[in-house]
């Protein structure tokens, strides 16, 4: 099938790209954008069956209320100290001019006694925002609450700050955008100089950012027109993970028909029925490779959280269409081009001579458990890490220093409890639509906050009461200060435990209590992760060994390899958590990791072991014996994975050029991945394991010698 279709591309270059043009100019015209389909939302994506949920679906019934941005201004002296008379008076006046100026976007702007620390050191501004915390009418409404107070305040000894959900959303979008920039500038001019340096050739080197840029502009379209029938949720990770993904397997395809097409050439083949033959070869492997990886991202659907079931069907297609091209649209390309492609690089005419991964490949087939035993050993010590991972959900704490919405949350904390400014709600509703007694709200109120871990209960009501009542006075909400931040594993283990405990067994008669707020949503989110982690893989896992079984028509080689991609994984995690936990000192690493490793990882590193299982048992039918198979599986196929995991690991280690937490452990995690997957698990300890299992490896298949593509007999080296 696939030599037809190599003999149809090869010979009918323009008919595929003209086809591929007009499929791009439809998709772009007609096609809705994924802004189109993309929520901002976070607490929107868990289900119903969430206490968060249910609690936030509450309060706008009751009050109108939804998930707008929040600001708070934080006051102090300048030398510390307690606040004066005049000074809280001048707080009082911030409020008032706030107000008078009828900002944008503003609703309110509430000061006053209760919102005096205990201590006198710090007063709060709460100023009502309309609209998510990243609408840009809503970050230029920040930029004119700054404005204002800083006016007001001038000739004040007094020193101010604007936090809230969206002031850290205006604070970090520059330091945000920066990032990005510096990441796809680096990747770019990374992708090229490899290439550059792999062929030596600027023609082969701009062919995978050409291509990626052209299946850039369909993919978006088919997700959005997927995602809009469906109605499934997109989130704003999308299109970011989208790039990385598509210029990551998209290279990989076309190294890997590039090699195979230099390879068929030093064989002393036409150009023509060179690339023909690279097709047959290379496609299957192409097409394998991504079906694997489709079906990983598609077990995503079986998560809870949105945030991660929305990725999988995206990432899906855009994989399905990347394959699609790289098995007719490149080779449409490269067929127009010829040798061209390495212009000016003479390398395809003849074989380099003492090639290392010639060497490698001999050394491997003299000594397969040694080298069994030194590349599974190094994967085993750094698998170890994995057992000492802690999760970390304060994804602030890993944002930038020095912002003035961080400092403001500094100077709160010298007066109030870390959680003063993302308060937890809890709601009460009454049973019947008999009116709540204020005078138990308050005793219930009193109750929480006795719980331990709980700073304390601030007033609710406009007129200082502890609750606020909706019309009808059935429905009440009460705001509980945790001790913590918002964010942190114990604020998380306090509202998931003991302070769920106490404000349902504490509620009044005849009513029913609901915890809601930003810790509340994180808890849920946290539950959600752990239940979608604990599903995906094992699914996935099971349906990648299906395909491989497949592929290979054996039970053993595919389980070899399964084992060897989870042992990459928890190798993965290991390296991240002794180099964040162990030497940076970090609480824990951020909840996304362990997903996004499974992405590009798991799903993406099953292309290299793919790709060299498909040597191992070219050789086997030709009746090789097995250490000559891991011979020349290791001197023809390890360039190719070389290089595409070099570039690939080089993609996201640009991310720690981007001076953030954040980026930096994911960038250093996904690259040392695959490092992992690629010069170790693909190039050594696969090879060497078959070695080991000879011919039981592909057992029960019975291995026939093939004529369909001539022997391979001409070494294939990085250069």
């Amino acid at each position: 099938m696939f030599t037809k279709l190599g003999r149809f591309v090869v010979h009918n270059p323009w008919k595929v790209i003209a086809a591929w043009v007009v499929a791009a100019v439809a998709v772009i015209a007609f096609a809705p954008t994924l802004a189109d389909v993309t929520t901002k939302d976070q607490a929107a994506l868990l289900p119903d069956k969430y206490e968060s949920v249910q609690a936030q679906k509450l309060a706008a019934d009751a009050f109108g209320q939804t998930n707008d941005a929040t600001a708070s201004i934080v006051v102090k002296r300048n030398a510390g100290g307690e606040l004066t008379a005049a000074d809280q008076a001048k707080v009082t006046e911030v409020a008032a001019k706030i107000t008078a100026a009828k900002i944008d976007r503003v609703t309110a702007a509430i000061t006053g006694p209760q919102a005096v620390s205990p201590n006198k050191q710090v007063q709060i501004i709460s100023v009502g925002l309309k609209g998510a915390p990243d609408e840009q009418a809503v970050l230029d409404a920040v930029q004119k609450i700054r404005d204002v107070t800083g006016s007001t305040l001038t000739g004040a000894d007094l020193e101010y700050g604007v936090t809230g959900d969206a002031a850290l959303m205006l604070d970090n979008q520059d330091a945000f955008d920066n990032a990005f920039i510096v990441v796809g500038i680096a990747t770019v001019v990374l992708i090229i100089g490899l290439l550059l340096v792999i062929y030596r050739s600027p023609v082969a080197a701009f062919l995978p950012i050409l291509t990626v840029g052209l299946v850039s502009a369909i993919a978006p379209g088919l997700i959005a027109l997927v995602a809009k029938a469906t109605d499934l949720q997109v989130t704003q990770d999308l299109q970011t993970i989208l790039t990385v993904v598509l210029y990551g397997v998209g290279t990989d395809y076309i190294l890997f028909l590039l090699f195979r097409f230099r390879e068929r050439l030093r064989a002393g083949e036409a150009p023509k029925e060179a690339l023909v033959n690279a097709v047959a070869r290379v496609a299957e492997v192409i097409v394998s490779a991504a079906g694997a990886i489709v079906v990983a991202f598609s077990a995503l659907l079986l998560a809870v959280f949105g945030g991660f079931k929305s990725l999988g069907p995206g990432l899906a297609i855009a994989v399905a269409v990347m394959a699609f091209a790289a098995i007719t649209l490149v080779p449409a390309v490269v067929s127009l081009l010829g040798p061209k492609v390495f212009w000016p690089s003479k390398s395809w005419q003849k074989t380099p001579k003492g090639a290392m991964f010639k060497r490698l490949g001999m050394f491997t087939a003299r000594r397969p458990a040694v080298v069994a035993a030194i590349s599974g050993g190094v994967m085993v010590v750094l698998a170890l890490g994995s057992l000492g991972m802690k999760v970390d959900y304060d994804a602030f704490s890993q944002l930038p220093d020095g912002t003035e919405s961080s400092r403001a949350i500094k100077d709160l904390q010298a007066g109030f409890p870390a959680g003063a400014l993302n308060p937890t709600t809890v709601y009460v509703k009454s049973n019947d639509g008999t009116p709540l007694d204020p005078a138990e709200l308050t005793a219930y109120a009193g109750k929480l906050a006795k719980v331990d871990g709980v700073g304390g209960v601030l007033p609710a009501g406009a007129d200082g009461s502890m609750a606020l009542l909706n019309k009808d006075k059935t429905v009440a909400q009460l705001n509980v200060v945790l001790k913590d931040a918002p964010y942190a594993t114990a604020s998380l283990d306090l509202v998931d435990g003991k302070l769920r405990e106490a404000a349902h067994a504490e509620a009044p008669a005849g009513t029913t209590t609901l915890l809601g707020g930003v810790t509340a949503s994180y808890t849920d989110i946290r539950d959600a992760n752990s239940r979608d982690l604990s599903v995906i893989f094992p699914v996935a896992g099971g349906l990648i060994a299906v395909i491989l079984a497949l592929l290979l028509r054996s039970l053993i080689a595919p389980l070899v390899l399964m084992f060897a991609v989870v042992l990459s994984f928890f190798s993965s995690i290991g390296a991240t958590v002794f180099v964040f936990q162990g030497a940076a000192g970090h609480a824990g690493v951020t909840f996304s990791l362990p997903i996004m490793l499974y992405l590009f990882v798991v799903a993406i590193g099953t292309d290299y072991n793919i790709l060299m299982i498909a040597r191992l048992r070219e050789e086997a039918e030709r009746g090789t014996d097995p250490r000559t198979a891991a011979d020349r599986a290791i001197e023809h196929g390890g360039p190719s994975v070389a290089a595409a995991g070099l570039i690939l690991a080089g993609t996201f280690s640009s991310l720690m050029l981007a001076g953030m937490a954040l980026l930096t452990e994911m960038g250093f995690s996904v690259a040392a991945g695959i490092v992992i997957s690629a010069f170790v698990m693909s190039s050594f300890l696969v090879p060497s394991v078959i070695a080991l299992l000879g011919r039981r490896a592909w057992w029960p298949r019975r291995m026939k010698v093939s004529s369909a593509v001539p022997d391979e007999r001409e070494l294939e080296p990085v250069g």
